[in-house]
């Protein structure tokens, strides 16, 4: 795969800068997450988890059952402080 792939949409990740982060240090899934923000996006790394693991595995030289995942959290939705305070919407 090219360097000037991206990888992650949401963030805009290529290829190359996950290279780069693990050529940097960054030696697992969560690594590249917190250098590159590769997963950090809307979708929270559903569309691009699999192809980060992929290149994470291939320059750490691990195979992909060895992999540390991150957390993933569910996409959130924009709020208003008033719901949050518990006031109701005028309509």
């Amino acid at each position: 795969m090219r360097d000037d792939v991206i990888i992650c949409r949401c963030e805009e990740v290529t290829a190359g800068e996950i290279r780069e982060a693990c050529r940097c240090g960054a030696s697992s899934v969560d690594g590249v997450k917190r250098t590159t923000r590769a997963g950090k996006g809307l979708c929270q790394g559903r569309t691009c988890r699999c192809l980060v693991e992929g290149i994470v595995a291939a320059e750490s030289g691990k195979a992909l059952s060895e992999m540390e995942y991150p957390n993933t959290r569910p996409p959130v939705r924009i709020m208003k402080l008033s719901a949050l305070a518990g006031e109701e919407e005028e309509q």
